[in-house]
This record gives structure tokens, C-alpha cells and sequence, in this order.
């Protein structure tokens, strides 16, 4: 099998091409950039939860050993996980803790989402301009007389934009929308054990809550 005749330019610039725009207009620039930027962090070190537990062991040692309100905040390499600490310090509470990482948590999902939403579209698309470039291939057919170099261009072109779009849509986009789907799920459910640990190891350092009645009062 000859694999050279299955590369083509312009049946590529259709596919891709129009896929490209098509996925712009209907998700718009924004999504666009979210999902670059979620395709870019793949190849990066995601989430590290040992290094992270290990920064927030020395936090939970100072504030069981001088308390909640003379421990000082920490500098993390993660700073969702700084800013939920520094929020539960500030607020001597474990439920600043936690309304601060569920709201990093949403933010993170949405983002999520919008990219796994954009490559979804670009698959559904991409056979649509595959079926698109061999409607143009078979359009360059002469009126006048079928000579059998034009047919057998016209039909090997129509072929590859057909292939072209199956190949973009079940060989990479969708692959990367699943690929992009289940990173992220890890890395919540990552940050979760970690939190989760967070709030058991210093939930004894809390201070007591006062009756509802008591609260009211004051």
C-alpha cells in the first residue's frame, strides 16, 4: 500500500481548516482559549499531592502546637491551597477552608468542561468538512467531458477529506476531550484526599462554636 497517496494539502486545510473555524464560531474565542490552555497542561506536572501534603505538615505541627490563632500563615507552591489556608487561619474556622476550595474547585470544573464541551463540538464537526471536501473535490469535475486523470484526482480527493474528518474526530479530538476529562477528574479527586486530610488533622485545633443561642445574642 502506497501511504504517500493518503497525504494531501488542501484536503487537510479543508478538514482542519474548517473544523477550526467552525469550532470558533460556534464556542466562541473564550472557550477556545480555555481549551488551548487545558490541551497545554497535559504534557505538564499536574497536581503534586505528596509535595503538597508534605508543605501543609509543618502548618497542622504549628497550630497543634501553639494553636490556631498564633499560627502563622505558609507560603505553598500551590497557591489555591495557600489561599484556602490563609482563609481558615483568618477566619478560625474549618469551613473557610472548605467554602474556599469548593469555590477553586468550581472554577477548575468549569474550565473542565468548557474544553472537554469545545473538543466535543470539534469532532462532531470535523466529519461534517471531511463530507464538506469531497463535495468541493467533486465539484472540480469538468462540465465538458470526463477526462480519467480529473476523475481519479477528484475521486482520491474526495476519499482523503472523508478520511481526513474520521481520522480528526475519532483519533484526536475526541481522545483529547476524554484525555482532558479524565485529568481533571484525578487531579479533584487528588485535591479532595488532600483537604480532606487537611481538615481531620486540625479539626481538634478548632475553636469551640457557641450555641446558636448564644450567637444570636451577641
Amino acid at each position: 500500500m502506497n501511504w504517500m497517496t493518503l497525504i494531501d494539502g488542501p484536503s487537510a486545510g479543508i478538514v482542519l481548516g474548517g473544523t477550526l473555524l467552525a469550532t470558533v464560531l460556534r464556542c466562541g474565542i473564550g472557550d477556545c482559549r480555555v481549551t488551548l490552555g487545558k490541551l497545554g497542561q497535559l504534557g505538564r506536572t499536574g497536581f503534586d499531592a505528596d509535595g503538597t501534603r508534605a508543605e501543609l505538615a509543618s502548618q497542622v505541627q504549628e497550630i497543634r502546637k501553639d494553636g490556631l490563632y498564633r499560627a502563622p500563615a505558609h507560603h505553598y507552591a500551590d497557591s489555591e491551597f495557600e489561599e484556602a489556608t490563609g482563609a481558615m487561619l483568618e477566619g478560625r474556622s474549618l469551613s473557610a477552608l472548605l467554602e474556599r476550595h469548593e469555590a477553586h474547585k468550581a472554577r477548575r470544573l468549569s474550565q473542565s468542561e468548557r474544553a472537554v464541551r469545545t473538543l466535543a463540538q470539534a469532532a462532531e464537526l470535523a466529519p461534517v468538512f471531511g463530507l464538506a471536501g469531497t463535495l468541493v473535490s467533486l465539484s472540480q469535475l469538468p462540465a465538458d467531458g470526463l477526462a480519467r486523470g480529473a476523475f481519479t484526482g477528484a475521486i482520491a480527493m474526495a476519499v482523503v477529506t472523508t478520511l481526513y474528518g474520521l481520522l480528526a474526530a475519532n483519533l484526536l479530538l475526541a481522545p483529547l476531550a476524554r484525555i482532558v476529562e479524565r485529568t481533571a477528574m484525578a487531579e479533584e479527586a487528588a485535591r479532595q484526599a488532600v483537604i480532606d486530610w487537611l481538615a481531620a488533622q486540625v479539626a481538634d485545633a478548632m475553636p469551640p462554636r457557641r450555641p446558636p443561642a448564644l450567637e444570636a445574642a451577641a
